[in-house]
């Protein structure tokens, strides 16, 4: 009897590419679902996209740009607790305001502590701001002023927009406007 043949090997041939067949599929559902949570976005150009009144790009050299990417990791690195506390403390308000009888105490005493930690965000966004403009050049902190400007313009319009189209003036214009002014204190 030839060995190749034989329904031990047959059968055991056929177990095996099964097996093979189940981990390449596996892997390759890994990759394409699992793995993809787990990526982080990386910055390699920067450059405010160009449009209606933008300014140029912001063109770093390899020394900048790598200096760049150290400082925007330790940021990211630095304010990830603050933001998780944040969110921690936003499920913590939605699950006070849903219920049938809210205690405002409480809910004025996390939205104070959501305040708190915005505002430190916020200080600490801007000496970030500040470190990343200290590498510039003169020419590069007035790209860069644009750049940072351009992103909360567009955040903003983004915010105020229905279902994301932009607001147009009533000549059709749809260029981010300026920022309004606080409301004021009564």
């Amino acid at each position: 009897m030839d060995f190749l043949s034989s329904k031990r090997f047959v059968t055991t041939a056929l177990v095996l590419l099964v097996v093979l067949n189940m981990v390449l599929m596996g892997v390759l559902w890994w990759q394409n679902f699992v793995t993809r949570s787990y990526r982080s976005v990386e910055v390699t150009r920067f450059y405010n996209g160009g449009g209606p009144g933008g300014g140029a790009e912001l063109v770093l050299n390899d020394t900048q740009k790598e200096a760049f990417k150290k400082l925007r990791q330790e940021h990211f690195r630095k304010s990830m607790p603050t933001v998780q506390k944040i969110i921690d403390f936003k499920k913590a308000l939605i699950a006070e305001s849903v219920k049938p009888e809210p205690d405002k105490n409480k809910l004025s005493a996390i939205a104070d502590s959501i305040g708190h930690r915005q505002a430190f965000l916020e200080k600490d966004l801007a000496l970030h701001f500040h470190e990343l403009a200290a590498l510039c050049t003169p020419a590069q902190r007035d790209s860069l002023q644009k750049f940072l400007g351009n992103i909360y313009a567009v955040r903003f319009q983004k915010m105020n927009s229905w279902h994301g189209r932009p607001h147009r003036d009533r000549d059709g214009d749809d260029r981010p406007r300026p920022l309004p002014p606080p409301p004021a204190e009564h």
